[in-house]
């Protein structure tokens, strides 16, 4: 027994050294697999199509110009004629609209374009508004600024009926008290909710501190909550019968329709509208008086007889004004400076600054501050149209906690483009926009129709955008950059919308300083300081 264990122990003593540690082995040369040679560069195969062909600089768009005729009662006639779709479009110009409001009457011109439709001739307004559904056409009347517009789109079949009842519309408003009691009614609420929308806030804030309060150009176009509570009907009546003068109208008409068809539609329905009593002053006029901030020298494209636009004796813009929205998740941005009128010869130039800044979704604004910081849904910016001097704006909505950083990149852009002008890819890419966007204007005859009544509310010919879009194609890079100190930030005025107690501190900590504070109504807030 005791042999068989003893075995058994020398057994496992002898495997256990057999599992002891071994000399090293010798390493052997290790040999390296030949690398693969890079193959030889394949000869460029010919393009099976042949050279690709080099495209010619694009031409300049020249839009189509109307024939303009005299039409009855010192009416002025453009038509275009377009036989292409059984479609008309008709739009009616009056030079008379906000810029034209009494003093206290901020307002009338836009409440009295509203009741146009109201009724006219032999229809009320149900019935008036049934017609025109009937005959499958579409008609609005509005005011701007400068001008007020009633419009008409209609098939080819139905224009004699449609044109008949704009014609209503136009000379035979029916202004019944009870239509106007309910007209005023949704005007005053409307006024009442705009202080709700912090963009029309900023825009009606914007030109009041620009070209000062209550000024032609420095009220809303839809006025003033003080203002329609007194404003009665009397007032429509008196203002239309100023403005609404064939004399002071231009008609344009585009689509499948002849010379002889529209005379003899407006020799019948408009041939009894007459002018009485003494004209609306001129917007541009009104302007003049006191309404536009200082501009170093006349304006080259005023229209004759108006006069360069002048300073208000009193008022000087402000550099920064806020507008308190307690509690807001969004502050509106707005940088607002002078402009030119639309008739002034740089005005067609500077478009192409400004599309480059903030006139597209490539443009450096919109870059910056929604596709770089993601701070906003959109940035933009734009030269106003006016017939007197206009104003330029760059405004933005953005996050409220990054209200600071997203003005002082927008100030930085403004400044980048005024001291340094366009990049030469910027040139190309604009002109290129620039004939789009024409092209775009006159595609439709509804659009054509509605760039004729812009044409004649600014004062401006009928040929005006064939020679802009010219001016802008010609454009150079050293000319763009004499002119794009237009959008200098330096002596702009800068209006904040947006919760005050969050945004203020961030406007101190760019060196904005102390702002004045603005109530919805454009109104600066006075302080009250103690005794």
């Amino acid at each position: 027994m005791r042999a068989r264990h003893a075995g058994a122990i020398i057994a496992l003593l002898a495997a256990a050294a057999g599992c002891g540690p071994k000399a090293p082995a010798q390493p052997t040369a290790r040999t390296e697999a030949p690398r693969p040679t890079a193959p030889a560069a394949a000869a460029p195969q010919a393009d099976p199509l042949g050279p690709r062909p080099e495209l010619p600089k694009p031409k300049p768009f020249a839009p189509p110009a109307p024939v303009v005729i005299d039409g009855p009662n010192g009416t002025k006639v453009w038509l275009l004629e377009r036989h292409t779709l059984p479609i008309v479009s008709v739009s009616v110009t009056v030079a008379s609209g906000s810029a034209d409001d009494p003093k206290g009457a901020a307002g009338l011109a836009h409440i009295t374009a509203s009741m146009l439709d109201e009724g006219a001739g032999q229809r009320s307004a149900v019935e008036l508004s049934s017609a025109i559904n009937d005959l499958g056409a579409t008609l609005s009347v509005g005011a701007r600024a400068d001008g007020s517009v009633a419009t008409l789109a209609v098939l080819k079949k139905n224009f004699p009926k449609a044109f008949s009842i704009l014609a209503d519309v136009v000379a035979r408003p029916r202004f019944e008290a009870k239509e106007w009691q309910r007209v005023s009614a949704l005007w005053q609420n409307d006024l009442r909710k705009r202080g709700d929308d912090p963009t029309r806030v900023s825009s009606l804030v914007s030109t009041a501190a620009l070209y000062g309060p209550g000024t032609p150009y420095g009220h809303p176009v839809e006025g003033l909550l003080a203002d329609a509570k007194t404003i009665g009907l009397p007032a429509v009546k008196a203002f239309y019968k100023a403005a609404w003068r064939p004399d002071r109208a231009v008609i344009a008409v585009v689509g499948d329709i002849t010379r002889d068809e529209v005379m003899q539609a407006i020799s019948r329905d408009l041939g009894a509208w007459s002018a009485k009593g003494a004209p609306a002053a001129a917007a541009a006029k009104g302007a003049a008086a006191g309404a536009a901030p200082a501009a170093k020298s006349a304006s080259p494209g005023a229209q004759p007889g108006q006069g360069a636009p002048a300073a208000a004796p009193s008022w000087k813009p402000p550099r920064l004004v806020l507008v308190d929205r307690p509690g807001a998740p969004q502050s509106v941005i707005a940088v607002v400076r002078e402009g030119v009128a639309a008739g002034d010869p740089r005005r067609p130039l500077l478009q192409l600054v400004n599309t480059a800044l903030g006139g597209s979704f490539t443009s450096r604004l919109n870059q910056n501050l929604r596709e770089d910081h993601g701070w906003s849904y959109g940035a933009a910016s734009a030269f106003t149209e006016a017939r007197q001097q206009g104003a330029f704006v760059a405004r933005a909505s953005v996050v409220a906690e990054a209200t600071g950083p997203a003005l002082k990149e927008m100030l930085g852009e403004l400044a980048r483009m005024a001291d340094s002008g366009l990049t030469r890819d910027e040139l190309a890419k604009v002109q290129a926009q620039d004939r789009a966007d024409l092209v775009s204007a006159y595609e439709t005859a509804n659009r054509t129709a509605l760039r004729y009544a812009t044409l004649a509310r600014l004062g401006l010919p009928e040929t005006f955008d064939a020679a802009a879009s010219q001016s802008r194609q010609q454009a150079t890079l050293a000319g763009l950059a004499e002119l794009a100190r237009a959008v200098d930030p330096k002596s702009a005025t800068i209006v904040v919308v947006g919760p005050q107690q969050e945004i203020l501190p961030q406007l101190k900590a760019i060196g904005l300083g102390e702002p004045e504070a603005w109530d919805v109504e454009g109104q600066p807030i006075q302080v009250k300081r103690a005794p």
